[in-house]
């Protein structure tokens, strides 16, 4: 069995010392209530939910899994989990951040993306159900007509129905221009949805009353390709305008996918046999909502990175201090013992910093992209939300691609720490592992997030948020000049951050002349954004540790593991440059 403890010290640390959230969100409309007392309330609030109600439930609920009834077509959730999720919409978890006019709580972004990572760690799967209802009532807020938020969106808000997206299907994958599935007007302003959907995350359950889901779909006129996409909600059981509840749509579970992890979270295929539904939007746009859940989903994807490899650094580390194995090179560091700690010796304090590094660099990158998204979305000044919007486009793909990547390091690093034990599934992390490896696979693979970044954000949008952030580093290293405590890495910040702002040109100009040179450096192109921006912020984190009141021994531990940082994991840039110049010529055809 596996601890979690909520690492609400350091989280408070990157909000109020390292981003000054509380005066950030003050300048923001509705958030003058936002002070320090409130967010730090309700983090110890999600901190005791998540160790004593959620993360009791993982390892049995992985063991259990969903079950799949056949005759009925429906999915009853591992013992506990309806339970827990009396208690999470109880608490008002469901509507954290939603509006106060939808029955929310109004609050920030970052505050629930902080709340995330506390639930990811606990237990993923079933941070699954309430991860793409939220998805779906923000697509239903931006995109919905007055009536389908009153009538859907409210009840997803107050957690008593919950939403799935339903965007793929066999034959296309994530190329959503060879969708098929169709939706025929019905002549009353309803339409009848009918396809089949697969890898439906908590497309059927037993946690709530009704389930919305919002579906892709082509209408009789639709153009070919992405351009005759529709979006359509589609309820589990009809309800009228008037938001009465009435029978079961035509729409089911077929099957639930038997899957290498998250157990404890139902991959759907779902059937809509003319099931009604309602279009959301203008006709052949669908494609606007859908991009509406897929970042808020891609966001949260990351954040789930972040939430496994702190729960497997936990474990390691707990573990590599516990555990005698061997001596110290140097001689016996614990002569009155049989063997010393693992912790002595050099390559396990190697894994270890490297599962720290990534996990309070990734907190911050994470919690960095939800500020912006505040302020993209409260920030009185146009200027601003326009700039922050810019940012946080940029750096979606950053924390999706580059935090789900890093995470399966971690928790390889974690079962490496534990050994032989660390394969056996009573000691729980091998599970990390399980769970971890569909992250870099949902709302679309690493190579997918790696063109959107440099084939989306850098080449046709001219790299708008890539400039506001080299803009942001340079500031930083031109404030930091003469400061001698942060002298050890301000430089070679500088010298990574003008290298990839070369290399970035570099690649445009030869995208030019064979557009095939985007997709050979996409995904190097990705792990060396990432890592420039992780050193940023560890740079950013030193100055913001040695400017605050925390402890000597915090201190210490931030400016020792941006050393380790800086000696170890940024100079794989030089690898990933040397992969990006080698260009499309090194990766041959197959035959």
């Amino acid at each position: 069995m596996t601890i979690y403890k909520a690492p609400l010290d350091d989280i408070r640390f990157v909000l109020h010392d390292l981003f000054g959230a509380e005066a950030v969100l003050a300048a923001l409309a509705g958030g003058e209530g936002h002070t320090r007392d409130l967010l730090d309330a309700v983090l110890e609030e999600a901190a005791r939910f998540n160790e004593q109600v959620l993360a009791p439930l993982n390892a049995p609920a992985d063991a259990e899994g969903c079950h799949f009834d056949k005759a009925t077509a429906t999915v009853t959730t591992p013992k506990g989990f309806r339970e827990a999720y009396r208690t999470y919409v109880e608490g008002g978890w469901a509507g954290l951040t939603m509006p106060e006019a939808m029955g929310g709580q109004a609050l920030p972004e970052v505050i629930g993306v902080a709340m995330k990572e506390m639930l990811d760690s606990a237990n993923l799967a079933w941070g699954n159900y309430p991860l793409l209802s939220q998805g779906a009532a923000h697509a239903l807020q931006l995109h919905g007509d007055a009536w389908q938020k009153e009538v859907f969106l409210k009840p997803m808000v107050e957690g008593r129905w919950c939403g799935s997206m339903c965007l793929t299907e066999p034959q296309a994958g994530s190329d959503l221009g060879l969708l098929k599935t169709r939706a025929e007007p019905a002549g009353d302003g309803s339409y009848r949805i009918t396809g089949t959907k697969i890898f439906i995350t908590a497309g059927e359950h037993d946690l709530t009353e009704n389930i919305v889901h919002l579906v892709l779909a082509r209408l009789p006129d639709a153009p070919a390709g992405s351009r005759g996409i529709s979006l359509f909600v589609v309820p589990k059981f009809m309800v009228a305008r008037d938001g009465a509840m009435g029978e079961r749509n035509a729409v089911a579970a077929g099957a639930i996918e038997h899957k290498m992890g998250i157990h404890a979270s139902p991959t759907c295929v779902m059937n809509f046999d003319g099931a009604e539904g309602w279009l959301i939007g203008q006709p052949h746009k669908g494609l606007f909502g859908m991009f509406t859940m897929m970042n808020a989903a891609r966001l949260a994807v990351g954040v789930q990175g972040v939430g496994l490899a702190e729960r497997a650094l936990q474990n390691s580390l707990n573990y590599a201090r516990e555990r005698l194995q061997g001596r110290a090179l140097s001689g016996a560091a614990y002569p009155d013992k049989p063997a010393d700690p693992l912790v002595v010796h050099p390559d396990v304090r190697r894994m270890l910093l490297t599962q720290r590094a990534i996990v309070e660099g990734g907190r911050a990158l994470m919690l960095y992209a939800a500020l912006q998204l505040d302020i993209e979305e409260r920030a009185i000044d146009e200027a601003a939300r326009a700039k922050a919007g810019e940012l946080v486009a940029f750096l979606i793909p950053i924390v999706k691609g580059v935090l789900t990547e890093l995470a399966q390091e971690s928790v390889k690093e974690a079962v490496q720490i534990y050994g032989g034990h660390g394969y056996i599934t009573e000691n729980g992390v091998e599970q990390f592992v399980r769970d971890a490896r569909i992250i870099t696979l949902y709302e679309g693979t690493t190579g997918i997030q790696a063109m959107d970044l440099l084939g989306r954000k850098i080449v046709q949008l001219k790299g708008a948020g890539f400039r506001h952030f080299l803009e942001e580093i340079g500031g930083f290293c031109q404030q930091q000049v003469g400061n001698a405590a942060l002298g050890e890495f301000i430089a070679p910040l500088g010298k990574a951050a003008n290298e990839w702002q070369a290399l970035t040109m570099t690649l445009a100009e030869r995208a030019q002349a064979n557009p095939e040179e985007l997709g050979a450096a996409a995904v190097d192109y990705l792990y060396y954004s990432g890592y420039v921006a992780l050193a940023y912020l560890w740079a950013r984190s030193v100055a913001a540790a040695e400017g605050s009141a925390q402890s000597a021994a915090l201190k210490q531990a931030k400016r020792d593991t941006a050393r380790f940082y800086f000696a170890r994991l940024l100079p794989r840039c030089a690898m990933h440059r040397a992969a990006i110049e080698s260009g499309v010529a090194s990766i041959p055809a197959i035959g």
